[in-house]
């Protein structure tokens, strides 16, 4: 279940003893992340929470089931106490849909109520181009904050100050830059200072389309070879003279199409092009070495072939072949799991 990152606070959990930690304020859950390893990480939804109150800092916790967090700065514990409180009313509203609706107003107010800070510019000659609000999209969170492009650097400050206080980036250094569909919708942007087309140093999404269009046509100027000049048709030559592995193709072929490893919901797929799993050596030249390309994967074994339109013939309308699709964020992990690899690499 995706959920914004909202804020970070230092703090103890009082049990019988303090365990000094970090407590982050989801949009519909806590998490108590102590600082020794050996204590287990907390998570508590929202929704299960019967009373959210401030206490005095001398109150131990007298019951199992009651959480105590004490914070460091005891100055915002009123602060806290009071987002948390708007947070679980919206999580214990009977409809998905209202939920969604008054955690984007109350994430809508914190941004208003914020902006850029100008202070965090690396050189005092900058000369900002623009601000806007933008999310930071990484593989399993998504960051709500400010962008600011200046003549020199792109910057994004999140609300939570997570990963970063602020993430900085050179014009000078940008090689490419991608237009992404989030959501469907035509508001993300990808930014690369290398050439690794896999893992850009940043995925914004924006709230205007026009936002993500400014930008991306300042950023535009900044760069010698503009990569979205290129089309499928231009990689297909390079890759037929040698001048791209069939990895750098697909790679091309999956940035065309919206894909990047930051999306758990559009992450990078290839094809899956082998039949023979079984020879020491594969045959290039024998056609049974690879699978039948003019059928999708869904339709190489007859048995469930037969079972899937035998389903199909008795659904009521409107109908469908398959009820799920292979690039959901749920088969990306299980499979990042099972390779041992972290969703970024």
């Amino acid at each position: 279940m995706e959920e914004y990152y909202f804020e970070q606070h230092t703090v103890y959990h009082v049990t019988t003893s303090s365990i000094r930690g970090s407590l982050k304020v989801c949009s519909k859950s806590i998490i108590f992340e102590p600082e020794d390893h050996v204590e287990p990480i907390l998570k508590i939804p929202l929704r299960d929470c019967k009373k959210i109150e401030a206490v005095e800092e001398k109150d131990q916790n007298p019951f199992n089931d009651t959480f105590l967090f004490h914070l460091e700065v005891s100055s915002k514990t009123e602060d806290v106490v009071q987002t948390l409180l708007q947070l679980h009313r919206a999580s214990c509203l009977d409809k998905l849909g209202d939920q969604t609706a008054m955690i984007a107003a109350n994430l809508q107010s914190r941004l208003a109520r914020t902006s850029f800070d100008k202070n965090s510019f690396q050189n005092v000659s900058e000369i900002p181009h623009m601000e806007c609000e933008a999310e930071m999209v990484t593989p399993l969170v998504t960051n709500p904050g400010h962008v600011c492009i200046t003549d020199q650097s792109l910057y994004f400050q999140p609300l939570n100050g997570y990963p970063e206080q602020v993430v900085r980036i050179e014009l000078h250094r940008v090689k490419q830059i991608y237009k992404r569909r989030h959501g469907l919708r035509p508001l993300g942007l990808e930014v690369f200072c290398t050439e690794n087309d896999f893992c850009s140093d940043i995925y914004l999404k924006f709230y205007k389309t026009s936002d993500r269009n400014d930008l991306y046509y300042y950023i535009a100027t900044f760069l010698e070879n503009h990569m979205v000049e290129h089309t499928a048709e231009s990689y297909m030559l390079q890759w037929q003279r040698g001048h791209l592995s069939n990895y750098q193709y697909l790679l091309h072929l999956n940035n065309l199409a919206d894909r990047s490893g930051n999306d758990l919901s559009q992450y990078p797929v290839f094809p899956w092009i082998i039949a023979d799993y079984n020879s020491t050596e594969l045959d290039m030249m024998n056609p049974a070495t690879f699978r039948d390309l003019s059928k999708p994967v869904g339709a190489l074994n007859k048995e469930r072939l037969e079972r899937l339109l035998s389903r199909y013939r008795d659904m009521p309308d409107p109908r469908f072949m398959y009820g799920s699709h292979y690039s959901s964020p749920g088969y990306v992990l299980f499979y990042l799991v099972r390779k041992g690899k972290s969703p970024i690499t």
